[in-house]
């Protein structure tokens, strides 16, 4: 059984429920699982121990990449959580009729690369709804599953 932490940020509620669904599937495969609102975590060591991160971020702007303000904090500590030292992968919420679609999802990943966590899967990324894309997600936390 490995431990996976999922870390998202998320104003209307579209990628809390990415984070909530990928959550339940994985936990049904057997691991456990603990969901955790960007806002309300330490960065400081909040990777360590773990055997897989997801990070989860809508993303907003439409002249620039603007991440969800609740994930800023994290994202400028990505060091700090000790990211750089294990596995990790990303998904986030975004509207494809914008310039940078799921950008906040792009950056997180190239930091997390930078640092030297080893990316396990392809980003997801969802354009709208993602109660539309429930196949989609349950794919992608398949993917996921598969490279504890």
């Amino acid at each position: 059984m490995a431990n996976v932490l999922i870390v998202y940020g998320s104003t209307t509620g579209n990628t809390s429920w990415v984070a909530e669904t990928v959550g339940r599937d994985i936990a049904e495969a057997g691991h456990a699982v603990e969901i955790r609102d960007a806002g309300q975590v330490e960065a400081e060591g909040l990777c360590e121990g773990r055997d897989l991160v997801l990070f989860g971020c809508s993303t907003w702007g439409d002249d620039e990449i603007e991440l969800q303000d609740d994930f800023i904090h994290l994202y400028e500590s990505l060091d700090a959580t000790g990211a750089g030292k294990g596995r990790a992968a990303c998904f986030g919420c975004g509207d494809s009729s914008y310039t940078y679609f799921c950008g906040a999802v792009d950056a997180i990943e190239e930091r997390l690369s930078s640092l030297g966590a080893d990316i396990v899967a392809d980003s997801l990324k969802i354009d709208g709804d993602p109660r539309t894309m429930r196949d989609d997600i349950s794919a992608w936390a398949s993917r996921v599953t598969a490279a504890l």
